[in-house]
C-alpha cells in the first residue's frame, strides 16, 4: 500500500514554527504518513531542523516577509528577485502537487491561495490574522475564495473569537483546536544566576540581524534608566544569529563593556548595571521574567500567553516598527504597552522605564495579564490538537 503524502506550506519564521510542530504531533498520530515542508518566506530553519523533503529553494529577502508594513521593504523585495522567487514556487508546485493526498497551508492569503491553485485537497490555519485585530475579520478576495472552496476541508484559527467570527460569516469549516506556539515552551533548567528576590526583565530583540542588534540597543537604554529607579535584574534572550561580535561592537556604541560570555556592563551613578545575555535559553528566561522589553513577533506573542506584561519599543525595522507594534496590541490585549510613536525620541525610554515601574507594583494588572493571556493565546496542546483535526483527512 502506498503511503500518503502531506505538504506543510508556510510563509515566515512564526508560521515556519507552527506548522513544524503540528508536522511534529501528526506524525506520531499517523506514522504511516510520508510528510515534506515547503517555506514560501525564508529559509525555513524550522523544516531544516526536522531533517525532512524541502520543496523548492528557500530564499531570504530583505523583508522576512513584513513587506506589507512598508512600501520601502516591498521595494526591496521587489528588487531582490521577489517576483521571480513566486513564479518559481507556483511553477515548483503545479509540478509536484499531485504527489500529495493533503496540503496543509499555514500562515495568510499566500499559502492558502497557493494550496487553492495546487488543485488539491488542503486544510488553512490562518495563523497570520485574528478577528481581535478589527472585531470582525475582513479577509482578502483570494483568501475568501480558498476558504470557500470545497477542497478545503478544515480552517483552523489561532483563537476562538476568530473561530467564531468565521462561522458567523458563513465559514462552517471554522475550528479553534489551540495555538501550537505554546508547545514548544520547555524549559531547559539553564541556571541563570538569577537573585529569586529581585524581579527579572526579559530582553526580547528579535531574531533577525541588524535589526535585532538595533532593537537591543534601544532596549539597554530603558535598562540604563530603569536601573537607578528600581532594583532589578535583566536577562537577553539571545539567538545564534546575534554573534559575540555583534555584542562587542554594540557595547561600544553605546558606551557599555561586554565581557564573555554575553554580559555586558556599564557604570551608573552608585552601581554597576550587568545585563546577561544566554543563548538557547528562551523557555527559560521568559518563564522566570516578572516582564519582558519585547520587540518580536511569536516571543511576544509566547509571553503574553504565559500570563507576563509585555513593553514594547518602536524600532526601525522592516519587523518591528510602530505600526507592527499597535497591531499587535490589538491582537494582544491589554496585557501589551507600547511607548511612544519613533525610536527616535529620547523620551521613549524613561517613559518606558517608569512605566515598567509602576507595573511590577500593580498586581490587580499583572492579575489581568494572566487572564488576558488564556483568553488571547490559551494553554499548550494546541500541536495536538489540530494535528488530530487534521488525521481525519488522511
Amino acid at each position: 500500500m502506498l503511503k500518503k503524502q502531506v505538504l506543510f506550506m508556510s510563509n515566515g519564521h512564526g508560521e515556519d514554527l507552527n506548522a513544524s510542530l503540528i508536522l511534529q504531533a501528526l506524525v506520531k498520530i499517523a506514522p504511516q504518513i510520508i510528510v515534506a515542508g515547503m517555506p514560501l518566506v525564508g529559509e525555513g530553519n524550522a523544516y531544516h531542523s526536522l531533517d525532512i523533503s524541502i520543496v523548492g529553494k528557500p530564499q531570504n529577502l530583505p523583508s522576512g516577509g513584513i513587506f506589507y508594513m512598508n512600501i520601502f521593504t516591498l521595494l526591496k523585495d521587489l528588487s531582490a528577485g521577489l517576483i521571480g522567487l513566486t513564479i518559481y514556487q507556483i511553477r515548483t508546485l503545479l509540478k509536484s502537487s499531485s504527489n500529495y493526498d493533503l496540503i496543509v497551508a499555514v500562515g495568510d492569503i499566500f499559502p492558502v491561495t497557493m494550496a487553492y491553485i495546487s488543485g488539491r485537497p488542503y486544510v488553512a490555519f490562518l495563523v497570520s490574522t485574528s478577528s481581535f485585530y478589527e472585531g470582525k475579520l475582513q479577509l482578502p478576495w483570494l483568501t475568501r475564495l480558498g476558504l470557500r472552496s470545497p477542497r478545503c476541508l478544515a480552517i483552523f484559527t489561532r483563537d476562538n473569537f476568530t473561530a467564531k467570527d468565521l462561522q458567523n460569516q458563513g465559514m462552517k469549516k471554522a475550528i479553534f483546536a489551540g495555538y501550537p506556539i505554546m508547545d514548544v515552551l520547555t524549559p531547559t533548567g539553564q541556571d541563570l544566576h538569577l537573585n529569586p528576590n529581585i524581579p527579572m526583565i526579559a530582553l526580547l530583540p528579535g531574531s533577525r540581524v541588524p535589526e535585532a542588534i538595533h532593537n537591543l540597543e534601544l532596549q539597554l537604554q530603558v535598562c540604563e534608566i530603569l536601573a537607578d529607579l528600581e532594583t532589578v535584574q535583566f536577562r537577553v534572550a539571545l539567538v545564534k544569529s546575534i554573534t559575540e561580535l555583534d555584542l562587542e561592537n554594540l557595547a561600544k556604541k553605546q558606551g557599555w563593556h561586554y565581557q564573555f560570555p554575553g554580559i555586558l556592563t556599564k557604570k551608573s551613578t552608585d552601581k554597576t548595571i550587568i545585563i546577561q545575555g544566554y543563548y538557547n535559553a528562551f523557555s527559560d528566561i521568559i518563564y522566570q521574567c516578572n516582564l519582558a522589553i519585547g520587540m518580536a513577533g511569536t516571543a511576544v506573542e509566547q509571553v503574553v500567553g504565559l500570563g507576563k506584561p509585555v513593553i514594547q519599543l518602536p524600532g526601525k525595522g522592516p519587523q518591528f516598527t510602530y505600526e507592527f507594534a499597535e497591531a499587535q496590541m490589538r491582537l494582544l490585549g491589554n496585557s501589551i504597552t507600547t511607548i511612544g510613536n519613533n525610536y527616535k525620541n529620547p523620551a521613549m525610554f524613561t517613559q518606558a522605564a517608569q512605566t515598567i515601574q509602576r507595573i511590577l507594583k500593580d498586581n490587580a494588572y499583572l492579575e489581568n495579564c494572566v487572564k488576558n493571556g488564556q483568553e488571547r493565546v490559551g494553554k499548550p496542546g494546541g500541536s495536538q490538537g489540530i494535528a488530530e483535526a487534521i488525521a481525519k483527512f488522511i
